[in-house]
Formats: structure tokens, sequence, C-alpha cells
């Protein structure tokens, strides 16, 4: 679940250092990608396997975020961050609405990626596709810290996110970047939604509860660090599984909101406080 979270905070964190807005609507793309990979995996006439499905889902859910950030987002460039907040509570609400209007109020399963026999390691057991989540979660962590910090498109979102005047100054479409963004938070939501769906099943409405504890674990961490959300998002899914384990299973995702209230009396600055980029850059 904690490597589930960092995705979905790492998300909440790329728009964040683009925009300056916090998109609640992070939740409906967890949503949208596992219910499309749900689509795709079992609809008649579809059948696709798991990992062309998952490739699918993810380009379909980022292609979302890009028609979102065009039509809701786009329109609003110069308004003040809490009108364009509120305009995401709108857009997820009628993302949520379109969802069950289309997919109906089941749960659905999804396939284990492989297999779902569990694995006894000295006498505890889990699933197989807890290793798939953990291994996805470092795989896109991995990428994306390639991705800012050897490629000139991942140099350029980092420019924008530090001084957009200056970058567009020097030759960079900052309009572009920002799309950019939106397109990459939208798949790497979609990515959390897939891999978690097997565990947690794939519903209409699953993206508000994920989309608020990714977006308690940004908090965590620290919003705007990218290293914060990886660390806030494990922290969590630990903390919750402590919690779950040690006290009572019904207060545990109460546990996160709890944890998120002594953040922000406590640390309001999160464990990270620096606006860090992927390449270890904060922001001025």
């Amino acid at each position: 679940m904690g490597g589930s979270y960092a995705l979905i905070a790492l998300g909440f964190t790329i728009i964040y250092n683009g925009t300056n807005i916090i998109n609640l609507a992070q939740g409906e793309f967890v949503m949208f990608g596992s219910m499309m990979m749900v689509t795709l995996t079992k609809a008649d006439g579809l059948n696709m396997g798991i990992f062309p499905a998952f490739l699918v889902a993810v380009a379909a859910t980022g292609l979302l975020a890009l028609v979102f950030e065009r039509l809701a987002i786009h329109p609003l460039r110069n308004a003040d961050p809490i009108s364009v907040i509120i305009v995401t509570i709108a857009a997820s609400i009628l993302m949520r609405g379109a969802a069950m209007l289309f997919w109906g109020k089941d749960a659905f399963p999804l396939a284990h990626f492989s297999g779902d026999k569990p694995i006894d390691i000295y006498g505890a057991t889990i699933l197989p596709q807890s290793f798939w989540v953990i291994g996805i979660t470092l795989v896109v962590v991995v990428a994306l810290i390639f991705y800012y910090k050897f490629t000139l498109t991942g140099k350029a979102m980092l420019a924008c996110a530090v001084n957009k005047t200056a970058a567009r100054l020097m030759g960079i479409n900052v309009e572009s970047m920002l799309m950019l963004s939106f397109v990459m938070s939208g798949m790497l939501g979609a990515t959390a939604g897939i891999i978690i769906a097997p565990i947690t099943l794939a519903r209409y409405d699953m993206g508000m509860m994920l989309g608020l504890k990714g977006f308690c674990a940004c908090i965590l961490g620290g919003l705007g660090s990218s290293g914060g959300a990886i660390v806030g998002g494990l922290m969590l899914g630990v903390l919750e599984s402590l919690g779950s384990g040690l006290i009572s299973s019904q207060y545990k995702d109460a546990i996160a909101f709890m944890i998120l209230l002594m953040v922000l009396f406590l640390r309001p600055q999160g464990l990270l406080p620096l606006k860090e980029m992927m390449m270890g850059q904060s922001r001025s």
C-alpha cells in the first residue's frame, strides 16, 4: 500500500511543482487506470494480456489527464489557486459520477500479475502481487530520476518548476511542460491503481480514498518534495499496517488522517521540507 501511496503522492508533487496547485482529482486517475485495466482484460472481444493492457490503460489515463488540463485547468491559468483547486474537486466528482454510470457500482476483481498463491517467508505469507507493487514502484522512481537528470525535457520541466519566467526566456515552452506534467501525473496515478487493484479490487469510487491518502503522504513527506513523496507514501503504508495489526483494522483509514493532522500541527513543512526535485535541486 505504501508503494501505491508513493506513486499517487508523486503525481501530486509533479503537478504542484509545475503549476503551484493541488490537483484533488488525482485519485480519479487512479480509479480510471484500474477500471480501464479491468475493461481491457475482461471485456468480450478484447481480452488483452495483462502487460499490453497495462500499457494501454496507462496511456489512456495520460490522455484523460491531458484533456482534463486543456478543458479545466488551462482556461484558469490566471485564476487564483483556490479557484483552481475548487475546479479540481468539481472535476473529481464529475469523473466519479461518469465512471459510476459507465461501469456501475460493483467491485471488479483484477487478475494478479503472476498468480495469487501466497508465498511463505519465515512464517509470514505475502501475495506475489505485493512484490509487483514494490518492484514497479522502484522502477518508476528510478525512471523518473533518470528522466529528470539526463533528458532535456526533464531538465526543462525542472527549470519551469524553479522559475517559469526564466525558463520562458531561455526558450522553453512552459505551456507544453505544464501539459506534460499533467500527463505524467495521470500515468503515475493509473500505474498505482492498476498494481493495487488485484489486492483491493477495482471500483468506481476507489480513487477518492486512495487520492486522499496519497495527498496525506505528500504532506507527510513535504509538499513539493519528490523524495518526500516517496518516503511519506512508504511510511504511511507501514504505519497503516501497524495500526491495523496492533489496534484494529476498523481504524485503518482514520490512522492516515490522524497522521495528517499530527504533521500539520507539529511539523507542517513535512519530513523533507525543501521543494526538492528528483535530481536533488531545491526550488528558490
